[in-house]
This record gives structure tokens, sequence and C-alpha cells, in this order.
């Protein structure tokens, strides 16, 4: 989940906005992503392929794009230069930034003496530069894009200046040269780091009633989270009044009581207090940070191809950086990417450096591209987490009573998303557990780390995890089984979350602990123990629990989806989002298929710009008023977000709704009356006339329409004859989440329905336009939803099997399984990857992967991949690891995001493994040899 304030805000841009800065610049803009019509002028081969569908049992062979993967076609923008690009000019300029590796000292200059003559850059830009010609950051980035010469660097690896070179061999050979070289970037005395105020700061505050069905006394959902002010980087909370004139020292007199009876809690209640840390990670996506870029002087253009997870930001932003610069920009052409990020490329502000490097590049196509030393010095990281958590358990009943989690995250140089991952660290600690009380308390630090933001996990991975290892523990203590510990405790369908509001649908967690409770790998745990530890001298055996929930979504969700039917029955879609490795636009094609079916043959994503659905956006869908949204939604155009990046495991539940639905329109006013037309056809009103059709009767079976016994009519026929009739062979929908749906009612063709939906336009005939649908009784969720913080979850329980070699520390993970609940699967091959993938990442931030964070990291330029250790498939269990999927409770159930639940419960079921198998409970990660040799020495 994710929250911006207006400072932040750039990813929920709107249409209007975009056009609003062009108008004011005069600027047009032209976003053309990979493999759709407007960039076949780009690119001749057609590298996806359509997809390949059983329509007998309705699975798809591969995805869309695998074949351009493995056979390594150009799909990613780190790999295209200029002379790849019809009308660019063939020559492929190259440039590199000079980054600072110390923050705790003023810049004073560069020195690029060691290049001389030969290898002198044909530019060099700097601080002053920008600053002549009015070229910064868009604000959500914050200031200093180059470091003047003075200043002390935010943060280690700040840039300092942009060297370009005309030739790549004179490009190579320089930076070979800079690269590690101490006194190319000077400093000054030594003056100490910057000392800023924290980004963040939140308190999530719950008092349930009598039981968890009753209304709480106090709670976030239904008051007000509580937000501190600072002084000197502490925080400054409201006074203690309890009933008093404001909520928020309601909020606090309840905060003190917590506090109070955790430090004299009755006499059957066991507190436990423990200190856990979750470490900095690189994401390490596959593809670096990259940016393509051409500024043609002479007819005032700028192109851009880049990776992104936020098309649509990086145009808006672009136009904000361009609009005030002294560089004349008429027109903006962006081709966003496939690309793989996890995060990391989500409001990432790299593209902006590429545009910077265009504009100073005289006329030549100019690319700025990191190699992994200069990732790993500058890519947005994990958040590193301090928790302090203690827990109250009533030691006769085994039911918690009150948990109390102090959270300091480190949110390095730049702002970034560090204010909303702060307050998802906080509100997700509650994991998959119901609690009476609890206090949770999260500040996000501003330090000289290297930028932090929306890395895969997005908070949920440090604070459950330690929650899971707490919980662990309480049950050791208790004597209880751990599973049935939970089990006891597991928040159940109907019950609040730490915010106080209510999950949405079924919650079933405790479906997939009781799955994980009757594998052998947990029935059997005591009898291997001993078999394997009699076998296997020096080495102790483990097995390990965990089970958490996670939201999926930001809580302001929006797409645009169009689909189109042509008169011989080819299917084309439109989506907003963007592919970065999920096979996301394999899924919505195979979404289509419950109303046209079969899968979508042509899919385009990255599509930002919807001339058929103009809709305006005004406001900030988190912090407006209730009555200016109230105003707003007077506009029969207006949405509080345009369309959301990919992230936050958005696309199976929010993507698909919008292609769900705006199939379904195309079924009911084209298809569908267009099959009926054809079966009511002749004498008597032809073969339809003697049975009774519904439309909910309709199936669609091996491709074919059929209702009622009525002939089976090919998706062909019945675009052919809805073309005929002038049926709607077009649709454009527009959706908008915030833990509830919007929805309005729609008329067409006569036919008014209620749809979760706020915008809606139809075409009826090819090759006509496109008709708005005026929106009626427009429904949206209320600005308070914004606390309750999360409605939508999915569960994952993982079981892990370790043995420790008590001698050298090392770990090996034997075995692991898990347990997953996700709704109906759309693709259970993708969810297959994703919930491999996701374990492997879990695995490694549980027992390698690490960063120090300041002077001896990755911002002093010299981390690689012989320093930062990936788990290798020896490390991963891959030939023994199995998992199984929860049935869903109907064919009704949504698909519900999981591409981070997965990576989290396989990191306190490892830890949990290894205190097993010790008798040492680790609270700092990663477990490394080394820490295991210290405990156990």
């Amino acid at each position: 989940m994710k929250r911006r304030n207006d400072e932040q805000e750039a990813g929920g841009v709107s249409r209007r906005d975009l056009l609003k800065l062009g108008a004011v610049a005069g600027i047009g803009v032209w976003v053309a992503p990979l493999f759709t019509e407007a960039y076949a002028a780009l690119f001749e081969d057609k590298l996806l392929t359509p997809i390949d569908w059983a329509a007998g049992n309705g699975s798809v062979r591969f995805r869309i794009d695998g074949s351009a993967k493995v056979t390594g076609q150009k799909i990613f923008a780190y790999d295209i230069r200029a002379r790849d690009l019809p009308n660019w000019p063939q020559q492929q300029s190259h440039a590199l930034l000079l980054r600072a590796g110390f923050a705790d000292r003023p810049f004073a200059g560069i020195d690029l003496a060691i290049l001389g003559e030969d290898l002198k850059p044909d530019r060099v830009v700097t601080a002053e530069d920008l600053v002549r010609d009015r070229i910064a950051f868009p604000p959500f980035y914050g200031d200093d894009m180059l470091l003047p010469v003075g200043k002390t660097p935010a943060y280690l690896g700040h840039a300092v200046a942009l060297l370009i070179f005309e030739d790549f061999v004179r490009f190579r050979y320089a930076k070979d040269k800079l690269q590690f070289r101490d006194g190319v970037v000077k400093g000054g005395d030594v003056s100490g780091p910057l000392e800023r105020e924290p980004w963040a700061g939140f308190r999530y505050v719950r008092v349930g009633g009598a039981t968890p069905f009753d209304e709480d006394l106090f709670s976030t959902y239904k008051d007000t989270v509580l937000f501190p002010s600072f002084k000197k980087r502490q925080a400054i909370w409201p006074e203690a009044v309890m009933n008093g004139a404001k909520l928020g020292e309601t909020g606090m007199a309840h905060v003190k009581a917590i506090a109070d009876e955790l430090a004299q809690p009755p006499e059957d209640w066991l507190v436990l207090s423990r200190d856990y840390f979750s470490q900095s990670i690189d994401t390490a996506a596959l593809e670096p940070d990259n940016a393509n870029c051409w500024y043609d002087p002479d007819k005032q253009a700028l192109h851009m191809v880049v990776p992104t997870q936020s098309p649509v930001e990086v145009a808006e932003s672009t136009l904000q950086m361009v609009a005030k610069c002294a560089f004349p920009v008429k027109n903006l052409f962006l081709h966003p990417c496939y690309t793989v990020g996890y995060g990391s490329k989500d409001h990432c502000n790299f593209p902006f450096y590429g545009l910077m490097a265009a504009l100073y590049a005289q006329g030549k196509p100019v690319r700025l591209a990191n190699d992994r030393f200069e990732q790993f010095q500058t890519s947005l990281k994990r958040h590193s987490i301090q928790m302090k958590y203690t827990m109250a358990v009533n030691k006769k009943t085994g039911m918690i009573q009150s948990f109390k989690g102090d959270f300091t995250l480190d949110g390095g140089g730049r702002m970034n998303f560090t204010p909303s991952v702060t307050l998802v660290a906080a509100t997700s600690a509650q994991s998959i557990y119901y609690l009476p009380k609890n206090d949770f308390t999260a500040v996000g630090l501003a330090t000289r780390a290297i930028d932090a933001g929306s890395a895969r996990g997005y908070g949920t991975l440090q604070a459950m995890g330690a929650t899971e290892m707490l919980i662990d523990e309480l049950a050791e203590k208790l004597g209880m089984d751990p599973i049935e510990f939970r089990l006891k405790n597991v928040l159940r369908s109907g019950m609040k979350n730490s915010q106080g509001a209510i999950p949405a649908g079924a919650v079933r967690a405790d479906e997939v602990m009781l799955k994980a409770q009757k594998h052998e790998l947990w029935t059997g745990r005591a009898k291997r123990k001993t078999e394997y530890e009699a076998a296997h001298p020096g080495k102790r055996y483990g097995v390990g629990f965990g089970c958490v929930q996670k939201d999926f979504g930001t809580g302001a969700e929006s797409c645009f989806a169009k689909i189109e039917v042509s008169p011989d029955g080819v299917l084309t879609m439109h989506l907003s989002g963007a592919e970065i490795g999920s096979g996301m636009g394999t899924s919505q094609a195979v979404v289509a298929a419950k109303w046209l079916g079969r899968p979508i043959d042509q899919v385009q994503t990255s599509i930002v710009d919807w001339p058929e659905l103009p809709m305006k956006v005004s406001g900030d869908p988190y912090l407006m008023s209730q009555a200016d949204q109230d105003s707003h939604q007077s506009d029969p155009a207006w949405t509080p977000s345009y369309c959301s990046p990919s992230s936050a495991s958005n696309s199976a539940y929010y993507f698909s709704h919008g292609t769900r639905e705006t199939a379904r329109v195309l079924f009911e006013h084209g298809l569908w009356p267009a099959a009926m037309s054809i079966w009511s056809s002749g004498f008597g009103g032809g073969q339809a006339a003697p049975y009774v059709m519904r439309i909910e009767d309709a199936r669609w079976v091996e491709g074919k329409l059929t209702c009622a016994g009525m002939e089976a009519l090919t998706l062909a026929r019945l675009a052919a004859q809805a073309h005929k009739l002038g049926l709607v062979t077009g649709v454009v929908a527009h959706t908008f989440n915030r833990w509830q749906w919007a929805e309005a009612d729609f008329t067409v063709d006569g036919q008014t329905h209620r749809r979760p939906l706020d915008g809606l336009a139809v075409r009826h005939a090819e090759p006509g336009g496109y008709a708005v649908v005026a929106r009626q009784k427009v429904f949206y969720p209320p600005l308070q939803r914004n606390n309750a913080g999360v409605t939508y979850y999915s569960a994952i329980a993982t079981l892990a099997e370790v043995a420790v070699d008590i001698n050298s520390g090392k770990v090996e993970l034997l075995k692991h399984h898990s347990v997953l609940e996700c709704g109906n699967q759309i693709v259970p091959q993708l969810v297959s990857g994703q919930l491999q993938g996701g374990l492997a990442m879990g695995i490694g931030h549980a027992l390698h992967e690490y960063l120090p964070l300041y002077e001896d990291g990755p911002g002093n330029g010299t981390w690689n991949f012989n320093r930062y250790q990936l788990p290798r498939s020896k490390d991963v269990a891959v030939w023994s690891q199995h998992s199984e999927v929860l049935p869903p409770l109907s064919d009704t159930d949504p698909p519900k995001g999981m591409g981070e639940v997965t990576m989290i419960a396989i990191v306190p079921a490892i830890v949990n493994a290894i205190a097993h198998a010790t008798g040492h409970r680790f609270r700092e990660l990663p477990v490394t040899p080394a820490k295991i040799r210290e405990a156990l020495a």
C-alpha cells in the first residue's frame, strides 16, 4: 500500500494536469509504449506472440512476451541504441554521472586532469549550468539534482556532475580511468553529515470493544491517525487528554493507558519485549537503471526511451522539468519499455538525469546507463527498520491482549516514498492476528544513506517478519504448539484490523495454517530432528513456521482499459498498466476470456493517453477533504486518480477489475444482442422463440457462445453481426478504488446499469468514434476510508526445514513448503513463477543479502555482486521446494494480488527453524554464519 502527500504526489497525475502543463509551455505529449501501433514506426518486427489458448480447459501455454525475452530480442530499454530507432540520428553519445562517495564534508569540485586532452569530455554539466538554465528535479525528488560546490551531499552517492562523450571508445576509456579513483570528486574539511528532521511520522492506535465485533472505543478508521510534530529530530505527540477537545488528545490518552497496562500488567499476563532489525537490501533488478534520450533543437522535440513502472509519472514530471527550462520543448515523445523493477523503477529519479543529459548533448542522442557498481550506488533500496515490540498474552487463555510497536525507518537522503512505507510498516505489524489493543508508532528518518523507496514488500516484510518471530517465542514460553497459538489468535472474517477496518470478504489465514499444520514437515519434525542429528554429527536440524497476510493496492487505485473487436473477430486491448515482468499483459488478456470467449489477441500496455475518455483530476486522493470530493464529483469527467503505476501487487485484482468490467460492457451491448439477433432470426422468432433466454445463462464453450440450447456461435460471426447492426464494438472504461470501488449508473442503448466504474465510453461502429456515456448517481468511497489503511488481503503460510553446521555456522535450507491463498488464479503458471521468485527473494533477505547503510556501504561506489550475496539455486532448495494454492471458495472469488506476500512468510519460517535447530533466537537479519558462530560459542 502507498500513500502520498501533496509534495510527493507525482504518479497520480491527471490527464488534465498533463494537458494544462503542456498548454502553458506549448508542449505536445506523445506516449508510445514499445510494441504499440504508435511505436510501429520505431520497430518493424512484431515481437509479441499471440496467446496460445486451449479453449477446452482455458489454459495458456506461454506468455505473450516469453519468446522475445528468451530469444534475446530488444524489448528492454537497456538494449536500445540510437541506430535501432528510425528517424533518430545514428551517432550515439554516452554519458556518466560523477557522484560523491562522502556525505560528511562540503563538495569542493571535480578534477578531471587524469583524462588528459584525449579523453576530455565533450560536455561537462554542473549545478551551475542547471541553475543558469532553470533545470531542476520535479518537487517529488527534492533539491540539488547536481550538488553545488560548497554544499554537503545529502547522501552518499549524491550526483555532482554529468560528463558527455560523443563516441563510445573515449567514453569507455574515460570511465575506466575515473571509476574508483579518489580525488576526482573533491571534498573540503570534515564537518559532519547534514542533520534534518524526519521525513514522516505516524501513530495507529486502536482500543477494541468488549468483543472483536463490538464498536471500537477508539480506532484510526473511526477516529483519526495520530501525527507528530518534530523538533531536533524527536517526535512530539499531542497531549494525552481522555475525551479531549481534539481526537489526537483522546488517542494519546489511550496510548498512555496501553503503556501503563504493559508496564504493570495483571498477574495472568505474559509480557514480552524484544528488539528486531531488518537490513537494507538492493532489489537486484535484472535491468539496471538507464535512459536513452534525444533533444532535437531544430524541431524542439524531446525523445525519451526509458524503463519505468510509472509511465504517467515520468511524462508529467518531464513536463514539469522542461516547462520553465532554457531549452524550448514543443513536443515530448516518451517510449516506456518492458522492465523489471521490484519497486525500484517506480518513481525513480534516473529518467530525469537522462533527460538532463539530452538537453546538453548538442542535438545528439545520449545514453546514460548504470553499470552494476553504479546501480548498487544509486538504485532505490528496501528500507532498513529497527523495531521494538512489546506484546502481552493471557497465560491462561493464550489470547493476545495488547501489542505495542515502535518502528524507526532509515529513509535515506531523498524522501521518495518513505512516508508511505513508514505508515505501511506500522499498519502491517498486526500480520494475521486479532489485537484487542494496539499502539504502533513509526518514524521515517532522513539520513545520509542511499534513497529507499517502494521496494518489494514495502515495509511489510520487515514488520510482519518480526511479528512472526515474536509470536513463535511467545508460543515457546507458553508451552504451546506454535501453529495452535497462531490459530487461537488469528484474525477471522468480520473482525477488525489494527486500524479498526473490517477486511474485505473471507479472511482465510486460518485455512492456510490448518493445511500447513497437517504437512509432514510439521507433524514429523521432532522425530526427524532426532534422526537427522544422529545421522549428521555436527549439524542441528530444525523446522520453522511463518504465516502472514498482506494487503495489495494503494488505497487510490485507478486504471483505464479499452477493448475492441474487429468485424472478423480480432480482439485488441489497451491498458494503462505497465508490464514489469509479472506477466500482467498475458494475465489481462486471459481475464477478458470470461466475457469474450477467448483471450485478447493483441495487448498494448503502458498507455497513458486516453482521448476516448477524457477524465479530469484535481486534489489529492488521500488528503482532500470530503467537502472537496463532494464538490469535484459533480463534474461528470472528474476522478480522484488518473491511472496507477504497476506496483503494490495491483494487477491481479485492480487491473483485472477494469479489464473484466470493460469486457462485460462489450459483451452485454455488443456480442449478446448480436447473438440474440442471430438466434431470433427467421419465421416465428427463430430457434430462440421456444426457449427462455436470459443473459445470465449465456456460456462460452470451447470458444463459441451458446445459451439454453442455442446454436453455438463463433466470435467472428458475432463480431460481424455486431458491426452489421451498429452495436457496441469498442469500450473504454475507467475505475477508481479507495478500499472500495467507485460506481455509477450508465445508460447504453436505452439500458441503465449500476457499474463499478467512474468513467465509460463506447463505440458503435467502426470506424466510428467513441462517445462518452454520461454517468449518473456517482458514488466515490468516502475520504474516511483512507484511515482504514487496508482492506484487501492475501495470505501465505510457509514451513522451512534447515540444517545448521554448528562449527561453520552455515545454514542449509533442506526443504520448504508454502500454502498460498490468492482467490481464483488467472494464469496458474504466472502465480507459480511469482511464488518461486518471491520465496527466493525472502530466502536472500533471511540469510544472505545485506548492505551497510553508510560510508562502508554501496554509496561509496565499490559494491557489486562480488560483495553482495544473492541466493543461488543451491541456496533455495530448488528441487525440494513445494507449494499448493488454496482452492477458491467459488468461481466468483476475485483474483488477489500475491506478488509481494509470497516473499514474507519464508523469512520468519527460516529464522524460527534456526531457533528450533540451535535453541537460540536471532532477531537481527540476515542470520549469517558469523552471527550463528558467535551465538553458539
